[in-house]
């Protein structure tokens, strides 16, 4: 009976194996069309969406070939945000932490026509590790008529970095800024510091992860938004009072 489950085993493993194997070469050889597939594909799904919930179910059911968007985030969550963001209509907007791009695409829904959007993103390490470069023509896609996207595959840390941040805005201030990138606390610390002077008065900065929960999932920025909130015009977005992790916190700039 042992040796059959082990059969059973051993044949599972080489199946998965190979599809994956196969998946890796069709990537390879037809990575080009499946990504125009794809971004056609996307953007009928996208242009028939008008709300918020059209959009954010848009953004957690897109799949193709394995591609998702799928952001990591609490759908109840993400959707209050978008509803503050799109009170100011951003023109310009600045996000640390891309993961598969799914934040970004909703942010281009509540955004203003014309639009310009920069994401940030590490391509390792703890905290790194979003998107893969052959899906970058999708994330680009996003854009709505009139507006743009920008993607910068660095840590948002360096001053390289931050140098290429100011020279896209040219002088002018972000409206809205969203914080999830590195979760350390000097890490998320750091990305405050740098970044936020950079927000106009009445603009808006959000993290998130500002619950408690799980070390390698929210690292140090519970502790961070504890300390940053106070004194500030802010507000925390939770579903449950007793999850573990999640929650986007949100500090209105004056």
């Amino acid at each position: 009976m042992f040796s059959d489950a082990k059969a059973v085993v051993r044949k599972n493993g080489y199946s998965y194996l190979v599809m994956c194997s196969m998946k890796f070469v069709m990537w390879k050889v037809f990575g080009c069309i499946l990504i125009l597939v794809a971004i056609r594909r996307f953007r009928n799904l996208a242009t028939e969406t008008e709300s918020i919930e059209g959009a954010v179910k848009v953004a957690f059911e897109f799949s193709f070939l394995g591609m998702s968007i799928a952001p990591f985030q609490i759908e109840q969550e993400i959707s209050q945000l978008l509803s503050l963001v799109r009170d100011i209509k951003p023109k310009t907007v600045v996000e640390i932490g891309s993961a598969k791009g799914g934040t970004l695409f909703l942010f281009t829904r509540v955004a203003s026509p014309d639009a310009a959007l920069l994401s940030i993103d590490l391509p390792e390490g703890r905290f790194g590790g979003g998107y893969p470069k052959h899906m970058i023509p999708l994330l680009r896609s996003f854009a709505d008529k009139g507006q743009s996207i920008h993607l910068i595959r660095a840590d948002s840390h360096s001053p390289d970095t931050l140098e290429k941040v100011e020279k896209f805005l040219d002088g002018k201030k972000v409206d809205f800024l969203f914080i999830d990138g590195d979760h350390s606390y000097q890490g998320v610390r750091k990305d405050f510091e740098m970044y936020s002077p950079l927000v106009r008065n009445g603009g808006i900065i959000a993290f998130h992860d500002i619950c408690f929960g799980p070390e390698e999932s929210v690292g140090g920025v519970p502790r961070f938004w504890s300390e940053i909130r106070q004194g500030r015009n802010s507000r925390g977005i939770v579903k449950d009072a007793e999850q573990d992790g999640f929650g986007i916190g949100v500090v209105f700039v004056t």
